[in-house]
């Protein structure tokens, strides 16, 4: 069972899964090119009894387009048992908690071979729903839900162990501290000026226009002013929304379309290219407070983090977001969306 440990010189949590030890791709990949042939992939139809039993559907009822299990070495568990933090040792200075949570894998698609940039938009649509369904689900569950993150790893640069398209969430019982940092920079923009600093910054670039991809009527897809990582894409709406959980029908089919058009754009700039994105939404409980919007940020994995970074923690960006973003419109973006 993971547990979670609390780094005293930084106040922040780390999760200790020695479980997640196990995973064969800890230990070799599965060809030459890191890709799970078909063959043994215990994503694809026909092989449902290799994964933990099914979480969500879509549909319910014959083949599927989407499934949801818990994730089969899980970083965090339902299990666990409930106990306040415990001291480690007769002093009492090192904190640690059961590892309970939740850790879950999203099947994309019954097609080993699809990608977002490919998919229908109803097919990325069904992924968004199943995004929503299971968000509403956990937090439900404050007590050891409090923090859901919804996130897709794709490439081996950006940590996937299959091929297959998937995406993972996990649910966390606390709320790590540099969350708590953004939040508290929401939270004091809100305090002084009555409005929410994620609407303020998406009307700013949607103004500005120089780093803005495209916008459609409800979404801005932009490269943020800060980017950490070249071509580092956000994705933000235009409705104030503080929790993805209470994203609407109709912008969940805007939303696919937006995501389809936005890796069609980077693919066709690009290429094939390995990265990461994770949905942002206010935590369990303050999901009702107007200082926060959900958005969804796209990170590129086309360079690597070095020392200085990883012992900083200030990002180098070799390319300017002005660029990039240049670049990628003199790609019609517009014809994307189509």
């Amino acid at each position: 069972m993971s547990e979670l440990r609390l780094d005293l010189a930084t106040g922040e949590w780390v999760i200790i899964a020695t479980e997640r030890a196990r995973r064969p791709h800890d230990f070799r990949r599965a060809d030459a090119a890191g890709e799970t042939p078909r063959e043994t992939c215990p994503f694809c139809p026909g092989r449902e009894a290799m994964t933990p039993g099914e979480l969500y559907r879509e549909p319910a009822d014959g083949p599927w387009s989407v499934r949801v299990v818990p994730n089969k070495f899980p970083a965090l568990s339902p299990g666990a048992e409930e106990a306040a933090p415990v001291s480690s040792d007769p002093v009492g200075m090192f904190l640690r908690r059961p590892g309970k949570g939740h850790h879950e894998v999203i099947v994309e698609s019954p097609d080993h071979g699809a990608r977002l940039a490919t998919m229908s938009r109803e097919a990325i649509a069904a992924v968004l729903g199943a995004y929503r369904a299971r968000y509403r689900a956990l937090r439900r569950t404050p007590n050891d839900a409090r923090l859901i993150i919804i996130f897709k790893n794709c490439g081996e640069e950006a940590g996937t162990s299959l091929s297959h398209p998937h995406s993972q969430l996990v649910a966390t019982p606390i709320v790590p501290l540099w969350i708590q940092s953004k939040h508290a920079v929401a939270r004091r923009y809100w305090d002084m000026n009555r409005r929410c600093l994620y609407c303020d910054l998406l009307d700013a670039e949607l103004a500005q226009k120089e780093r803005v991809l495209f916008e459609t009527e409800g979404f801005g897809v932009f490269h943020p002013f800060a980017s950490r990582l070249p071509f580092e894409t956000w994705i933000m709406p235009k409705r104030h929304t503080p929790s993805f959980g209470d994203v609407r029908d109709d912008e969940l089919l805007e939303l696919a379309q937006v995501l389809r058009a936005t890796f069609r754009l980077l693919a066709r700039g690009l290429g094939p290219f390995p990265y990461n994105y994770v949905v942002h939404s206010a935590p369990a409980g303050e999901e009702d407070r107007r200082f926060y919007l959900w958005h969804l940020e796209i990170l590129p994995r086309l360079t690597m983090l070095a020392g200085f970074e990883m012992g900083s923690r200030i990002f180098i960006n070799t390319a300017a977001p002005e660029a990039t973003a240049a670049f990628l419109r003199s790609l019609a973006p517009e014809a994307a969306l189509e």
